[in-house]
Order: structure tokens, then sequence, then C-alpha cells
């Protein structure tokens, strides 16, 4: 499991010295306060203070001039928020470990009164799987996640460059960094989370973890200490691990393909020995409503500029609103399960960059509205949709994802239930971000641009 779930006084090993308070801001970038063990239990007891401003996701934090957002300069709100630490998640960190044991501690964000305050992304979640409990239903998630190493220049910042030129499940030699992988995996189980597979991914510097299912917001927690982990241990071996989307031109994307199981009174619900496709009609509604979503959810699962350059034809990444029992080219796909109680739905457009928290709060709600709502999804696509000319794609009715940030932040706009579920702070602050990341964007002048019309014109 990785985390201790019967965790009392007192609270941290004798043999740790640092403890890291982590949370997370809208924007799915994790945040810490550290201190010693002594005060991490005062700590533990009576909350930490912080200012609202480290809720931000400020991201140019360090240059000299920049301002805080305005939702948060907002008078009306306090300026102080709380971190209320979550004891079930204590777990030494061997890979932040030195000459110092260090631990963490995930933690809730409070307002003064000790209610979640509207920034803690993490409490979405929570409501959000309180609501499927009130159904009768538990959730499994897992998840498979690409990322580059690259090396790092001589002032140790991050470059582009990969000495390698292994490809699709290569091995050693040609493989350099089934090393570093190596060490990711063993320093993981050390901290007791498990990892069921890597390989090496599909173009020179990119690799793929398959992370073992876990229930509700356990997910989401595991998927922030593994990038976390994996940055740490990149690190240590001299390079620079990035979950960007895409990070180079003319190569593969690293996305973050979600895996969800349906469970009612511990039996798999998804799955329907019975049909032809053996999935059940719960699993064909739950795919319905996400369907009906996704365009909404965009701007939460794909929520950088760069996103939208991974979903783009001619690469394994989906472009395309659809469901399909056996390739690769749409937006779900049904993996193949040895029987029944592996049936899954996997969602294959998010990637690392999004907020987990978030991620799969939206994925959830938009997926129990459609058992709700009995909404049932087109008919499944079994042609490699790439292939499909675009009236061919018109004559199915295959619909296509957003484009560009701009496009996914209009979708969420009109998407009221998306909205709902973010709730009404979160969803007026991200869209204002969003647009205003999208505008900066639009205002650069790119090499490709430089290269291509600085002589001719």
């Amino acid at each position: 499991m990785g985390e201790n779930t019967n965790r009392s006084e007192p609270f941290f090993d004798e043999d740790v010295d640092l403890v890291k308070l982590q949370f997370t801001d809208i924007f799915g970038q994790c945040k810490m306060v550290q201190m010693t063990r002594r005060q991490a239990g005062k700590a533990m007891k009576e909350g930490y203070a912080i200012n609202r401003f480290a809720l931000g996701g400020l991201q140019k934090a360090g240059i000299e001039g920049a301002a805080a957002p305005e939702y948060l300069t907002d008078q009306s709100e306090s300026v102080e928020l709380y971190l209320k630490p979550d004891a079930s998640t204590y777990q030494v960190l061997p890979w932040d470990s030195g000459q110092e044991n260090v631990a963490r501690v995930i933690c809730q964000v409070c307002n003064a009164d000790g209610t979640p305050s509207w920034t803690d992304s993490r409490h979405i979640l929570q409501e959000t799987v309180k609501r499927a409990e009130k159904m009768g239903l538990d959730f499994d998630f897992d998840f498979q996640c690409e990322f580059y190493l690259f090396h790092t220049d001589d002032d140790g910042r991050p470059t582009t460059v990969t000495h390698e030129v292994a490809g699709y499940y290569d091995a050693g030699p040609i493989d350099l960094a089934e090393g570093v992988r190596r060490d990711m995996v063993l320093s993981l189980e050390e901290a007791g989370f498990a990892v069921e597979s890597t390989h090496h991914g599909l173009t020179a510097g990119q690799h793929s973890f398959v992370l073992p299912a876990r229930r509700g917001i356990e997910a989401a927690d595991y998927l922030q200490t593994f990038k976390a982990a994996v940055k740490r241990i990149a690190k240590r071996h001299g390079l620079h691990a990035t979950f960007m989307p895409k990070p180079k031109a003319g190569t593969a994307g690293s996305g973050m393909h979600i895996n969800i199981s349906l469970f009612q009174n511990g039996k798999n619900i998804f799955s329907d020995p019975e049909a032809e496709d053996g999935l059940s009609q719960e699993a064909k509604w739950f795919m319905g409503g996400v369907m009906a979503h996704v365009k909404g959810m965009c701007a939460v699962t794909n929520p950088l500029v760069n996103s939208y350059k991974r979903l783009v034809p001619g690469f394994e990444a989906p472009v395309y609103i659809a469901w399909s029992t056996t390739n690769r080219s749409p937006l779900i796909r049904i993996p193949a399960a040895a029987d029944g109680e592996g049936t899954r739905i996997e969602l294959r457009s998010p990637d690392s960059a999004a907020n987990p928290y978030l991620t799969l709060a939206v994925c959830l709600s938009a997926g129990l509205e459609g058992i709700r709502e009995k909404i049932e999804p087109p008919q499944s696509i079994n042609a490699n949709i790439f292939a499909l000319s675009e009236k061919e794609r018109e004559e199915l009715h295959i619909d296509q994802l957003p484009g560009t940030l701009l496009e996914a932040v209009e979708e969420l706009e009109k998407d009221t239930f998306i909205q709902k579920v973010l709730g009404d702070h979160i969803a007026g602050k991200y869209i204002d971000a969003k647009r205003k990341e999208w505008h900066e964007y639009r205002s650069q002048v790119s090499e490709w641009e430089i290269q291509e019309y600085l002589y001719k014109y």
C-alpha cells in the first residue's frame, strides 16, 4: 500500500529527521512545507498555517515583479489557509533521504474554521468518491504513465538531448536508462509502492510505467508520489525527467492512460460474460457519460498549450471521440481481460501534466452521470480511425477532441456539469488562468516562424 493507514502517536518514526507537509495546487503542482519531526508532530495535532498565495500555481514564481493572480488578492477572503495532515498518508521517502531520513504527509487545505478550502483539489475527488459510494459503487484506477529522460547542461538546466537510440520495448545496452528505471522501481518498492511493469517507450528517451490499481483517493495520491520519485531519482542520475506532453516535435508524446474498473459488492460490474463484447450495460453507460463530457473535461485532463501538440494524427495519441475493443486509435479502449473480473475501461487522452485529483474527479463524475442518465455511447469503431477519410468519419458520426487549449477552455465554459464537479470557484479561476495562458502563448514568436518567414517576407 505505501501509506500507513493506522497511524497513531507518536506519528513519526524515531529515525525520521525531516517531514514534508505536502499539498497540491489547483493546477496539479506539488507544494510542501518542510520541518523537523518535533515541529511536524505539533502540526499533526494543530494544523499548519500557510499563505493563500501558495495555492496560486504561479508559473513565474521567483521572477522579480511577478504578480499574484487576481483571484488570490481578493480582499474578501482570508490570506491564511491551514494544512490539515492526513495521518494515513505518512510515508518515509527513500529517494528524498540522504544524510537525513525524510518522510511526507499529504494534507488537506482548510479554511481557518476547519472547513475545506475551495482551493483543495484533493477534496473535490473525495467528494466525488463519496457520491459513488452512495450509489453503492467502488472504483479502481490504474495508470500507464509516460515521460522523457533528458540530459542536463553544464549548469544543471534541462535540455531535450538524449544520447540513446532505443525504441519500443528495447533492452540494454541499447536502452541506456534501463538502470535508471530499475532504481525507480526498487526505490518505490522500498517505500511500499508497487510498480506493475516498466519498459522503454516508443522513441529515444521515452519511458513507460504501469502503476497497479488503487482505490479512490489513494490512486491520485500515488500518482503524485510516483511523479515526485521519478524526478528526484532521475536528478540523482544526472538526468531530467519531464512529464511534458510533447517535449520534442516529430516524436511521440507522453500520455497518462487511465484504466477504470467499477465494483458493486466486490463484483466487477463492467463485465457481462453473456454479452458478445463482454461489456455490461453499466460499462456502456459509463462510457456514454465520459464521451458526452470529454470535450468539457479536456481543459482539465489536457491542461497545457503543449498538451494539444500531442493530440494530433500520426502518433498513437487519440484524436477522435470513439471506442473500441480491438484497436488503439479511439479515445476509449477496452483492454483484453483474462476473465470478467479484469474488465476495465481505458481512457487514453489524458496526460501527466494534469492535476490527478481533478482529472479523476471529472472522469468518475462523467461516468456516473452516464449510468444515472443511461447515456448510450455510439457504436464501437473497430477500424483504424486514422485511416478513414473525413467523409467516412462524418458518416460514422465520429467527433473530434478540441485541437487547442483555447478550444478546450471554450468547451469547459459550455459544460455546466463539469463546472459543477469542479465547483464554482475552481471552475471560474481555472478558466480565467487557462485563457491567460493561451493568450500569452499566442503572443509569442516561435523559432519555427522565424525559420519559415523571416527570410521569405
